[in-house]
C-alpha cells in the first residue's frame, strides 16, 4: 500500500503527539548507536541511581519505568532479558567514544543494566532521566532478548520538545508512537513514572 507524503507526515505528527501503543503494533527496531557499553560497573541491577559503597545518589531527575514484554499476540514473554544503557543527566555516556563530550561523567550513576522480566513478562527499573544532547532528544537504549532475533530499539519520553526534530525517532514514521512511553502518576517517593510495553515479533 502506498502512503502519500502528506499522509506520512500526518502520521508522524500524530505519533509524536499521542503516544498510544496499538494492540497489534510491533515495537520497531532502531539503531544501537555508537555507545553500547564496553565496560560496565559490577552492579547491573534494576536501580541505576545508586552504586554499592557510595552514599550519594546519581544526579538528576529520578524516574521509574515499568512495562511488559509481549509477543505479537499479546502474550507475555516470560523471563525476557532487557539490556539497557543511556546518557546521564548531563547527556554523557559511560563510553570512551563519548570522550569528546564536554559534559562530566557522574561517578554515582550506573549507566546501564541487565534485568529480567518475570513470568508474566513484567519488568521494572529506576534510573535518571537522560538529558538530550546534540541532535538527539531524551531516550534510553534497549536490546531485548526473548524470542527469535533480539530487538534493538530506543524508548522516548512523552511531551519532549525535541521529539519532533529527532531524526532517529522520526525515521520510524507512524510506528514512532510505539516507542514513546506513557506518563504515569508519580511514585510514592516522588519519582516520575512511565509505562512502556514492548512487543516482539
Amino acid at each position: 500500500m502506498l502512503i502519500s507524503r502528506r499522509g506520512l507526515t500526518a502520521g508522524i505528527g500524530l505519533s509524536l503527539a499521542a503516544p498510544h501503543v496499538l494492540a497489534a503494533e510491533l515495537t520497531p527496531r532502531q539503531t544501537e548507536g555508537p555507545y553500547y557499553p564496553l565496560t560496565r560497573p559490577a552492579d547491573q541491577d534494576w536501580d541505576l541511581t545508586r552504586l554499592p559503597g557510595r552514599s550519594a545518589r546519581a544526579e538528576g531527575q529520578v524516574i521509574e519505568v515499568t512495562g511488559r514484554v509481549l509477543d505479537i499476540q499479546g502474550r507475555p514473554v516470560a523471563r525476557a532479558k532487557l539490556d539497557l544503557w543511556q546518557a546521564n543527566s548531563r547527556g554523557r555516556y559511560m563510553h570512551p567514544g563519548d570522550g569528546g563530550n564536554s559534559a562530566p561523567l557522574d561517578p554515582n550513576f550506573q549507566g546501564s543494566a541487565v534485568i529480567l522480566a518475570d513470568a508474566q513478562g513484567r519488568y521494572r527499573f529506576r534510573t535518571i532521566k537522560p538529558a538530550p544532547y546534540s541532535g538527539r532528544t531524551s531516550h534510553i537504549h534497549f536490546m531485548i532478548s526473548g524470542r527469535g532475533r533480539p530487538l534493538t530499539t530506543q524508548m522516548y519520553f512523552p511531551g519532549e520538545p525535541l521529539n519532533a526534530r529527532d531524526g532517529i525517532l522520526r525515521g520510524s514514521g507512524a510506528e514512532a508512537r510505539a516507542l514513546i512511553a506513557l506518563a504515569q502518576p508519580r511514585t510514592a517517593d516522588g519519582a516520575l513514572a512511565y509505562a512502556w510495553d514492548v512487543r516482539l515479533a
